[in-house]
């Protein structure tokens, strides 16, 4: 999968609050890449200041992380102009925010959308902002809801759970992030209209991933025409922006490349070590964190949408469902060094290793791994052998062509 751009997550690197209404809300600080220029396009000189997406897009090219895509560049293009309205718009028109209208990724995957994103996030000059994966933050809607109604204020006879959960967003937030909008369900679809009314006409400006475009979502689905007014009022509120062409970048970075290692010793992690960097295009790793269920999750090394772990630290520590589901939205490959042979000995992590290649598999993500023994012995001594063979079974799926070609899956 390898991103064709880093997800070294900024969203999740520093504390979390809980408003009254029980929804959650995010400040954070980020590293700005400062004035240097760099050369993009035919020479012209562009300002990390004044084009920060533009200018990070075309530093990742000039050190051949990247290929140069024009549909990439002009989707930077309009990106730049959503930060810098947001700059400028920090005023209030009759009392409230002015509004800066959005912009709304749609592609293939593969296409660059995520990087473009990561580079958006981290330039944009708002401290007000928050980036979520979108399942993360409708559920985080539909808890806040519950909780409404359960309090004093919302047995009232006027009570509207949608104003009293979306008051706390617009209040803490100028800028909200989703990563892979997709609307699959009669009940988000029927929220999305009323939650969304809000947040726009408080000023909130929208910036979204999807594989689907607006016209597109929640079709045939249950009662979609009183969907549909949604899908005009976000197509006004953004602007969407097309990346369509027909390469896939994160399978380019696995494509004839062995993903499974075998064996321990220094020949395997050399060999991991190359894959890595190919992975990342040469981009430095670093250390990372994913926030998940208030704790979180230390990630050794990421960088342009992929992370390294140890198997310890995935599937000896007390990680489950929720967590490896965290990860999963947070990066599209993941590297795992030293999964053992499974024994009566290590059972439990046997148990969350089947967990999270299931989760993985379902999601479609890319995974390179190195195995002390071949995939047939995994589980040979394992009481789970049975379970582990159908793990073996998607491992072996995983590192095929087609499952390397495939679409990066909801859930």
């Amino acid at each position: 999968m390898a991103r064709p751009g880093g997800r070294v997550d900024p969203r999740i690197k520093s504390g979390d609050g809980m408003t009254a209404d029980g929804f959650a809300v995010h400040n954070r600080d980020f590293c700005f890449r400062g004035n240097d220029r760099v050369a993009i396009g035919r020479g012209v000189p562009t300002s990390a200041k004044s084009a920060p997406v533009s200018a990070a897009l075309a530093d990742l090219v000039r050190r051949g992380a990247l290929s140069a895509d024009p549909l990439q560049a002009k989707a930077a293009t309009v990106l730049d102009g959503v930060a810098a309205g947001i700059t400028n718009g920090n005023g209030r028109l009759f009392g409230r925010r002015k509004p800066v209208r959005g912009a709304y990724l749609v592609g293939a995957v593969g296409r660059g959308k995520t990087m473009l994103m990561d580079r958006f996030f981290a330039a944009a000059p708002v401290t007000a902002k928050r980036r979520v994966h979108f399942d993360e933050f409708m559920d985080e809607l539909h808890q806040a809801i519950t909780a409404f109604r359960k309090g004093p204020r919302g047995k009232a006879e006027n009570a509207d759970p949608i104003a009293a959960v979306t008051r706390p967003i617009v209040e803490a937030t100028r800028l909200i992030c989703l990563d892979e909008f997709q609307v699959t369900d009669i009940t988000n679809a029927m929220l999305l209209g009323r939650l969304f009314e809000k947040l726009f006409a408080g000023g909130v400006t929208l910036v979204a991933t999807s594989n689907t475009l607006p016209d597109d979502l929640y079709r045939d689905g249950l009662n979609r025409p009183l969907f549909l007014p949604f899908i005009e009022e976000l197509k006004t509120q953004v602007e969407v922006v097309r990346l369509d062409g027909p390469t896939d970048y994160r399978r380019l970075k696995l494509e004839g490349e062995e993903v499974y290692r075998f064996g321990t010793g220094p020949e395997v992690r050399h060999g991991m070590d190359r894959l890595w960097l190919k992975l990342c295009g040469g981009v430095q790793g670093k250390p990372d964190t994913v926030h998940s269920l208030g704790r979180d999750i230390v990630v050794p090394e990421a960088a342009m949408g992929a992370a390294r772990f140890g198997f310890a630290a995935l599937c000896d520590t007390p990680l489950g469902a929720r967590d490896y589901l965290r990860i999963a939205h947070a990066y599209d490959a993941l590297m795992i060094d030293g999964v053992p042979a499974f024994t009566r000995g290590n059972a439990s992590a046997a148990k969350r290793f089947i967990l999270l290649v299931d989760t993985l598999y379902d999601r479609g993500l890319r995974l390179a791994a190195s195995f002390a023994v071949p995939l047939d012995e995994l589980g040979q001594e394992s009481r789970l052998a049975g379970e582990l063979q159908r793990t073996v079974s998607r491992l072996v799926e995983m590192q095929s062509t087609a499952y390397l070609e495939a679409a990066h899956k909801p859930l």
